[in-house]
């Protein structure tokens, strides 16, 4: 079997933080860096990987698959974990090698782990001669996530990079696992903007989280946070735990903040929108504390901004990336403004990509990222 090439985008969240998980609703898009795998089919059952970033290799074999924990090298459990969805189902009937390559930053919260994920999971489709379900592989790809990774993650990640569609948002249902691509409107673009903070879900801050809500959600009675409006939760908050309540309000109000942007999409209301970003950072500091100093920082400065209507934190926190809604013609501008005041302020200039909604995961001829201006 010749080579073959499959490039997945990493994903940027515009609205829906931390909602995947409680059942909520968000609003994500595909972004123009990802991460690419050329493959080829082996006759025995070795699984060889070779990043070319991290100049690493390794090898094992379908027959003895298992997580991998440090001092070992951990970025193969994200193909190990999709290797084995694909042996549960009987698709692994041999071996493969795989290179990786990549151009999102890892660390910057742009879902570098599922672009892998979802990469593997098309390549291993191609190398097989199987297809499988899209919403199937992305539960794939939450799988191998939990069970090789540790981190208990929603389908956000996965679906958004997956399902994610050019010039178009992806609006997801995570109850219903409904999947609609709202349009953008034109003149506007997305910048995102890396700390330099790196954003790592390993370290138990987000499954602390996570618990909080799941604790929430049993004090009130439901099955989980999509069943509570942000006004019944004031109602019963003195039944909550202070910082239980907290948690909650979060991903109760980012659901809110969701379905409204719907609407404000569907009326061409992209100011609304970018409010709706600006209140969505706001309540990552007072309520689930995910965001930092530098983050603070960047949507802060956008704010100040001219060009842009809208920023927060994108992906999980604790670090990572800030998406900013801006003017498409005066992207550029921003971008060097924004590099210019983070350097003054820390020493450092930020890595900045422009990002309009992209294509999903793909099998690709040719060559299509972008590179990140430093």
């Amino acid at each position: 079997m010749k080579e073959f090439e499959v490039l997945a985008p990493g994903r940027a969240e515009v609205l829906g933080n931390h909602t995947d998980y409680n059942e909520g609703l968000v609003l994500s898009i595909a972004i123009n860096v990802g991460t690419r795998i050329v493959g080829s089919a082996r006759e025995d059952e070795s699984l060889l990987f070779h990043s070319e970033g991290l100049k690493e290799s390794w090898q094992g074999s379908l027959s003895e698959m298992r997580p991998l924990k440090e001092p070992e090298a951990t970025w193969p459990n994200y193909i190990l974990g999709m290797a084995q969805g694909f042996r549960d189902l009987g698709h692994a009937k041999h071996g493969v090698e795989f290179r990786v390559s990549t151009t999102i930053p890892i660390g910057a919260g742009l879902s570098s782990s599922a672009a892998l994920e979802m990469a593997s999971g098309l390549a291993f489709q191609n190398v097989y001669g199987v297809t499988v379900d899209s919403l199937e592989l992305a539960k794939m790809g939450q799988k191998a996530e939990h069970t090789y990774a540790g981190v208990k993650c929603g389908l956000l990640d996965q679906i958004s990079v997956l399902m994610g569609k050019d010039k178009h948002l992806t609006f997801i249902d995570c109850r219903s696992l409904e999947v609609r691509h709202l349009s953008f409107p034109e003149g506007w673009t997305f910048v995102i903007i890396h700390s330099g903070v790196n954003h790592a879900l390993t370290g138990g801050e987000y499954n602390e989280r996570r618990e909080a809500c799941e604790e929430a959600a049993k004090i009130l009675g439901c099955a989980n946070l999509r069943d509570v409006t942000p006004g019944e939760l004031d109602e019963r908050k003195a039944e909550l735990p202070d910082l239980v309540y907290r948690r909650a309000m979060h991903p109760v109000g980012e659901t809110a903040r969701v379905a409204q942007s719907v609407s404000c999409l569907a009326t061409g209301n992209i100011e609304g929108l970018g409010k709706l970003m600006f209140d969505s950072h706001q309540s990552s500091i007072d309520y689930f504390e995910n965001s930092c100093e530098e983050l603070d920082f960047l949507v802060e400065q956008a704010r100040q901004q001219p060009q842009c209507i809208g920023a927060r934190l994108s992906g999980g926190g604790f670090g990572g990336a800030t998406i900013n809604l801006v003017r498409e013609d005066e992207a550029a501008e921003f971008a060097e403004v924004m590099q210019k005041r983070y350097q003054e302020h820390y020493g450092k200039k930020p890595l900045v990509l422009v990002s309009p909604p992209s294509m999903g995961a793909h099998l690709e001829d040719e060559p299509s990222l972008t590179t990140l201006s430093r």
